[in-house]
């Protein structure tokens, strides 16, 4: 139970597939799901992979909408506390299909990329399946906000980052940016963000 370190964007081990968990009653694995509930939580996010503490292992946790939809974009923090009062749920070897073609462009940001967001497409409608901690079987539906954190958190299984999702790289910016938030310049001179 300790909050670990985040690995960062471009580690080895959020570039690679991870492994299948054989046992999700395991030990190992009950306190893998401690120390990614700790610095989940101490980070301020909403969901979170087990790659990104640098366990290549098929572990994902995120918070879910009341109501299991949702809507909003995972950088704005008002959305992010209202979720956080919300159920936790814990999928090990998760699996997801798209429900329909149909995809939305919303912002992201992400643990492994601090301090940048940016616009991602993400299918509407989506199942999931996995197993819980105590080995029984997973089976959801999800739209909104909720598909788009199930989507997020299980790219990171397969080596994935939400900027290899991105259609256009002109919309990755540092939170902040779009407001004019300053930000301090080479010479020292403080300029607002253009």
């Amino acid at each position: 139970m300790t909050v670990q370190n985040i690995m960062l964007m471009g580690h080895p081990v959020l570039m690679r597939p991870s492994a299948p968990v054989d046992d999700p009653t395991a030990p190992e694995i009950a306190l893998l799901i401690e120390d990614m509930r700790d610095t989940m939580r101490a980070a301020g996010g909403v969901g979170i992979a087990a790659p990104q503490i640098g366990v290549g292992k098929r572990v994902v946790m995120f918070y879910t909408p009341e109501d299991g939809n949702g809507g909003g974009d995972s950088t704005d923090e008002g959305l992010r506390a209202a979720i956080t009062e919300r159920p936790l749920t814990i999928l090990i070897n998760p699996e997801i299909v798209a429900l329909t073609d149909e995809q939305r462009d919303g912002w992201e940001g992400c643990l492994s990329v601090p301090g940048l967001r940016g616009v991602v497409p993400r299918y509407t409608h989506i199942r999931y399946r996995g197993l819980a901690p105590d080995g029984s079987a997973i089976d959801r539906v999800a739209t909104g906000f909720h598909a788009v954190v199930v989507q997020h958190e299980c790219d990171h299984l397969d080596g994935i980052l939400y900027p290899m999702r991105m259609v256009d790289m002109s919309t990755l910016q540092y939170v902040g940016a779009a407001e004019g938030v300053a930000v301090r310049a080479p010479g020292g001179e403080t300029e607002a963000a253009a």
